[in-house]
This record gives structure tokens, C-alpha cells and sequence, in this order.
């Protein structure tokens, strides 16, 4: 009765375009029978004929910072994408002191000043050429006072990209 409870809230949230609160279960260790519990929820919406999709998902807490969001795209779309309007996007982050201001911005240096006080990343013109790349790729956003934050949208996805990088 609790399951169907749970399902039948689950959408009407669903169909009122509100949030769906995950079920509340015990904390366990994985079993082999749930480690790729969200591929078996993402097949289990596919279409049997379809060519797949891919999904990424993610929690993920900063300082006083939280971010909860996911993504899925067909396989179709993914392939008969434009994958040559991409490379701006991906070559923004293929430098490691850009990356590096990822990571020291994600982990709460926001300012310009705080950022030139690292060690290892240049001159000022330089901590300035690099913040302007990474914005104009859309992975930093340039607020007031030379303050810089990476969009809520695009945390878990460059978290994703360094996990596939990574791997």
C-alpha cells in the first residue's frame, strides 16, 4: 500500500511540474542487483526499438552551495548533433591553469583578488585572459566587483566531463 502511496504522489508531482522527492529508503551497501540502478531506470523509459540515450545526474554539495541536476539526451540527437560547435566549449577547458580556477571557484574563491593570490597562475593579465575564456565558453559567469561563479547548470557537467576525462 505504501509503495503505491508513493507512486501515485509521485505523479501527481510529476504531472503539477513539482519537484519528485526521492523515496526514503534505509542506507545500504550496493548489491550487485542495484549498482546500475539509474541505467535500469533510464532503459526502463527508453523504447524498445530506439538507439539508446545517455544520462548524467548529480548531487553535489560546495560550501553552502548545493546542486542537484541531470540531463539526457537520445543517442540520435547526440549523433546528428553539430559535435564541431563543441569544440569552443571543450577547448576552454583544455588548459590547466583554467582548469585549476574551476576547481578554486567551485571551492568558494569567487574574487578576482582571491584568485591572484594563488601561486602558479600567471599575471594579472594572464588570471584575466583565462577568466574571459572561461566565460565567454560559458563555464564561469563574470558578476560585480570581478566576481566570478560557474552556473548552477554547468557544475554538474563539468564534473561529469572531468569524471569522463578521468576515466
Amino acid at each position: 500500500m505504501e509503495a503505491r502511496l508513493a507512486a501515485l504522489e509521485a505523479q501527481v508531482a510529476r504531472l503539477s511540474g513539482d519537484r519528485v522527492p526521492a523515496p526514503v529508503t534505509d542506507a545500504h551497501e550496493p548489491t550487485a542487483d542495484d549498482v546500475f540502478w539509474a541505467l535500469d531506470g533510464l532503459k526502463r523509459r527508453l523504447p524498445v526499438d530506439g538507439t539508446g540515450a545517455v544520462l548524467y545526474t548529480g548531487t553535489v554539495r560546495t560550501g553552502d552551495r548545493h546542486y542537484d541536476w541531470q540531463y539526457g539526451a537520445s543517442v540520435d540527437d547526440l549523433l546528428d548533433g553539430d559535435w564541431p560547435a563543441l569544440a569552443g566549449t571543450l577547448t576552454a577547458l583544455a588548459h590547466p591553469v583554467r582548469l585549476r580556477l574551476l576547481r578554486e571557484i567551485l571551492g568558494g574563491r569567487h574574487g578576482t583578488a582571491e584568485l591572484a593570490d594563488l601561486d602558479g597562475l600567471g599575471t594579472t593579465g594572464q588570471l584575466h585572459h583565462h577568466l574571459r575564456q572561461l566565460a565567454a565558453a560559458g563555464w564561469l559567469r563574470s558578476g560585480t566587483r570581478g566576481r566570478y561563479d560557474i552556473p548552477p547548470e554547468r557544475v554538474v557537467p563539468l564534473l561529469a566531463i572531468l569524471t569522463a576525462a578521468g576515466r
